[in-house]
């Protein structure tokens, strides 16, 4: 009898590391509305400094969202959504960017800029790891593709908080 709990322990720990390829699409349209939302609201608010890469980042949370609603939608990738993979080790840090972060009516470079960079690498590690998980075909590649993209935003922002941060502010 021990064993059969003991299996049955493994067995559930194995299911619960697993989650379903609707679950995840399901909270990657949300983080990606999310973080159009943000960036949006955001461009009013910011200094000119970093308006440009602001209104390029909701451009392009829009385009992530597009795409996986229409992925949603896909024939193909419905037959998959009951699909278990392996959930990524940022989820948790990724799912908790699906709230909205009020940063007042004036937020100052290094606020916006220091939460946007921490969405980025959020959302960069969440991709590579399902990519890595992913069955083979659209959703990984889609996967794959979105990490790439994540890791540039990143690169991006790292470069112009340091312009604006370390360096005194632009052309300084």
């Amino acid at each position: 009898m021990s064993k059969h709990k003991e299996g049955h322990s493994k067995s559930y720990e194995k299911l619960k590391s697993k989650t379903t390829l609707k679950e995840i699409l399901d909270v990657a349209v949300s983080f990606e509305k999310t973080a159009r939302d943000f960036y949006t609201a955001m461009i009013p608010k910011v200094s000119k400094n970093i308006r440009y890469i602001v209104e390029e980042l909701a451009e392009e949370e829009q385009q992530h969202y597009d795409l996986f609603l229409s992925l949603k939608n896909d024939p193909y990738v419905q037959t998959q959504l009951d699909e278990r993979i392996k959930t990524p080790t940022e989820n948790h840090k990724f799912s908790d960017y699906v709230q909205l972060l009020d940063l007042g009516d004036n937020p100052d470079d290094q606020t916006i800029l220091q939460y946007a960079l921490a969405r980025e690498d959020a959302a960069m590690k969440q991709y590579q790891d399902l990519a890595d998980n992913a069955p083979e075909g659209e959703l990984q590649d889609t996967f794959r593709f979105l990490a790439i993209e994540e890791a540039e935003h990143k690169l991006e922002l790292e470069k112009k908080y340091y312009e604006i941060i370390h360096s005194g502010g632009p052309g300084n």
